[in-house]
Parts: structure tokens; sequence; C-alpha cells
């Protein structure tokens, strides 16, 4: 399969705004990175996802790599498998939350629980980067991203 076509800037800076510049999975913010953060097709174009707003989210290169093609994933806890955290039909403060100190992301639902295993949201290189950002009052993000 050919790469598609790369997006124009404005089409991805609408992306980077509307997800107030943070992974829609990790929240991790783009801002306070040496890298910009990815462009998500949430479903992806090998399953008829489209180049369109409502299919992208912002990803950082961890959280796009290791959600890759994968749509549903496995709850450990009920051994079932049920669909990933979806940017544009979930909200992130249903499905997760912050633990006490910032730097854990806490799963609340199935939903949650698999996203926060299959996406390795609480990975030890994240944690070391929310405690930084903890430690400077940017983290954790004040609101969800808005969604579309």
């Amino acid at each position: 399969m050919s790469n598609p076509p790369k997006l124009p800037t404005d089409f991805r800076e609408q992306v980077r705004q509307r997800a107030k510049y943070l992974c829609e999975y990790c929240h991790t913010s783009e801002r306070w990175q040496y890298v910009r953060f990815t462009m998500d097709h949430v479903v992806p174009l090998t399953e008829e996802g489209g180049e369109t707003l409502e299919n992208l989210a912002l990803a950082c290169f961890h959280c796009n790599r290791r959600k890759s093609n994968n749509q549903p994933a496995v709850d450990l806890e009920i051994e079932t498998s049920v669909p990933l955290f979806n940017p544009r039909v979930h909200r992130w403060s249903e499905d997760f939350t912050w633990s006490a100190d910032g730097l854990l992301v806490v799963p609340q639902t199935a939903i949650g629980r698999a996203t926060v295993a299959l996406l390795e949201l609480n990975r030890e290189r994240i944690i070391e980067i929310r405690r930084a950002d903890v430690e400077v009052g940017r983290h954790p993000p004040a609101t969800d991203p808005i969604q579309s």
C-alpha cells in the first residue's frame, strides 16, 4: 500500500487546535515536546477510515505507533474484546481519570482499561515526563479536548 498524500498544514493545525495540543490518548502536551505529534487515523485507512477531520486525532508518536491498525483490544479484567478509546466518540474524562499525584492515567471503564494496556499509557518514560510537568505546574491538563 502506498503512503497517503501529506495532509495540508492548515488541516493538521485544525486537528491540533481541536485537541488543545494534547495527544488525544495519553494527554501529553505537544507544546513541551521536541517533535510535533502525528495525525492518527482513528479508524485506520486499511479499515476504510478516511482523511477527514472526523477521522483524525492528534497523537504522540508512541500512542500512534502502539495503536497502529488496532481497533478492538482485550480488557484483561473481563477477558473480553472491547473497542479502543475513540476521541471522536468517547469523552476522555468518562473512560480515564488522573491518579492523585497526576502521574498515572487511571482507567474507569473496560474501554479505558483496554486502551491503557494496549497503548501503554503509563509507560515509564511518560510518567517521568508527567512528573517533570507536574513540578512546573503544567500537568495534568485542565480539560478534555473539544470533541467533534
